[in-house]
C-alpha cells in the first residue's frame, strides 16, 4: 500500500533580505509514513517541524524536493489533500466566545458537510472528544486540557484520512496530555494517520515511528526500539551516582579535555551522570578511578539502557547526519 505520506529530499530555504545569505529551515529531509501509524516528528523550537507540515499541507511551497500525500503531489494538488486531511496547530485557534458544539459546527461548514452529515458528524465528534456534558458550555471557561481535546475535535470533523498535530500538549497538564494520547491511539485504531511533532520524550515513546530533526535536518529515523538499539551499538550508557555530581562531573570533563578519556557524550540525568561510552571493563574502571583518586565516593555506577531522552540529547549535539 501507498504510504500516506511520501517526502524525498524536501528542502525550504529563506531570504530575509535582499543580500542576504538564505536560511535553510528545512535542508533534503527524506521519510515516509505509512497508512495508520502514528509518527512522531521530534525537535527543538526551531529545528523546522512546523514549515515541514505547512509544506505536506500545501501551504507552503518547497525550494526543492518532492512531497507526496495521499497520493497527491504538492503543492500542485493541495486542494484535494485538504479535503482529505485535518490540521491542530501548536496555537489554539477555536472561538472562545462560542462553544464547543457551535465552533464544531463552524468547523464542518468550513469543510462542506451536508447538514445531515453535520449532525451526524458533531455527535461522533463530541462523543470522540469526550465533551458531553460540556458541549454548550463558553469554550473560553473550558481547561486547557478540555480545549486541546475540542481542537482536535474540530480538525477532524470531516473525518479525515491523515491529521497533522502540531506540539499539542504545551502546557497542559499530565493527565490531560495522557486522555488526549488516548484519544490519538483511539482514531488510530479506526484507522487514522497521524503526524504529531513533539519535544516530549515520554510522548515520543508513545509513537509508532519517530524522526529527529535537528537544524532543519533529520538525525535519526526508526521506532523507539531501533533507535534504542542503533545507540547501543553507537555506545552504553554509564550511569553514576555519587557524593559529589557536579565534582565528577568537572573530574571527568577534564580528562576527556586532556584526552584521558574517550566518551561519546556526557550529562547530568537529574542528580546522576549519564557517560555515553564503548562499552568495556576498562573505561568503567577508568571512570572509577579518576573519581576515586579525586576523593568522590562512587555510590552507585551500572550500564543502563539508554533512554530516548539519551539519544535525542545525544544526536541534538551531533552534526545533522541521518543515521
Amino acid at each position: 500500500m501507498e504510504p500516506a505520506i511520501l517526502v524525498s529530499d524536501l528542502t525550504k530555504s529563506f531570504r530575509m533580505g535582499r543580500g542576504d545569505a538564505a536560511f535553510t529551515a528545512v535542508d533534503h529531509i527524506s521519510f515516509a509514513v505509512q497508512r495508520g501509524e502514528i509518527f512522531g516528528f521530534v525537535g527543538p523550537n526551531g529545528a523546522g517541524k512546523t514549515t515541514t507540515i505547512r509544506m505536506l499541507l500545501g501551504l507552503m511551497r518547497p525550494t526543492s524536493g518532492q512531497a507526496i500525500v495521499l497520493g497527491h503531489r504538492l503543492p500542485d494538488e493541495a486542494k484535494a489533500v485538504h479535503a482529505r486531511t485535518g490540521y491542530m496547530s501548536q496555537m489554539f485557534t477555536l472561538y472562545d466566545d462560542l462553544t464547543p458544539i457551535e465552533n464544531i459546527r463552524f468547523y464542518g461548514q468550513v469543510y462542506g458537510l451536508s447538514r445531515q452529515e453535520l449532525r451526524r458528524r458533531q455527535a461522533e465528534t463530541i462523543a470522540i472528544a469526550r465533551l458531553t456534558g460540556s458541549e454548550h458550555e463558553l469554550t473560553a471557561n473550558l481547561s486547557g486540557g478540555w480545549r486541546q481535546r475540542l481542537a482536535l475535535g474540530c480538525a477532524i470533523i470531516h473525518d479525515p484520512e491523515l491529521i497533522f498535530v502540531d506540539e499539542p500538549t504545551a502546557g497542559v497538564d499530565p493527565a490531560s496530555r495522557r486522555d488526549f494520547w488516548e484519544l490519538m491511539y483511539q482514531l488510530a485504531r479506526h484507522g487514522t494517520t497521524i503526524l504529531v511533532t513533539t519535544h516530549y520524550m515520554d510522548e515520543a515513546e508513545l509513537c509508532q515511528r519517530l524522526g529527529f530533526i535537528n537544524r532543519g535536518q533529520l538525525v535519526a529515523l526508526g521506532t523507539p526500539e531501533e533507535l534504542k538499539v542503533r545507540q547501543m551499538l553507537w555506545g552504553q550508557v554509564l550511569e553514576i551516582e555519587c557524593n559529589q555530581p557536579e565534582g565528577a562531573m568537572r573530574v571527568l570533563r577534564a580528562a576527556i579535555a586532556a584526552r584521558r578519556l574517550e566518551v561519546c557524550d556526557l550529562a547530568f540525568y537529574g542528580v546522576q551522570i549519564r557517560v555515553v561510552v564503548p562499552r568495556s571493563a576498562a573505561t568503567s574502571a577508568l571512570i572509577e578511578g579518576l573519581l576515586a583518586d579525586a576523593g568522590i565516593v562512587i555510590h552507585r555506577m551500572d550500564w543502563t539502557v539508554p533512554s530516548l531522552e539519551d539519544i535525542f540529547m545525544a544526536k541534538m549535539r551531533e552534526a545533522p547526519v541521518l543515521s
